[in-house]
């Protein structure tokens, strides 16, 4: 079964290292995003200003420090159990205010990844 390993990482600065070592592991890829938490909206006082069905648009307005959010599917229950110790030695406990949200999604089909 794969998996999809979803990481929001709080420092953008972390998301370097925590690829690097992913990749020293055998996570073959990643794709990265940049996003921002309702947390981090309510702080800036933005969320009163936001209507109650965003759009698009509405969001790009909004520049302030993002967080990167990490995806990548893995093939094993064991990769992921690394790349989560991996995540945790490089940005700190994940159960701390400030360094980030990991969680795990079983993929039952996946196509594109370029394994036969």
């Amino acid at each position: 079964m794969s998996y999809l390993v979803v990481l929001i990482v709080d420092d953008p600065d972390d998301c370097a290292g925590i690829l690097d070592a992913w990749s020293e592991i055998g996570v073959s890829g990643a794709t990265i995003l940049d996003s921002t938490g309702m947390g981090r909206l309510k702080k800036a006082g933005l969320m009163d200003d936001f209507p109650l069905l965003p759009r698009l648009e509405d969001f790009l307005e909004v520049r302030e420090e993002p967080h990167r959010t990490i995806l990548s599917v893995v093939e094993n229950e064991a990769l992921v159990d690394r790349m989560a110790s991996i995540a945790q030695h490089i940005i700190g406990d994940l159960d701390e205010p400030h360094t980030g949200f990991l969680f795990v999604v079983p993929v039952l089909k996946a196509y594109g990844l370029g394994r036969k």
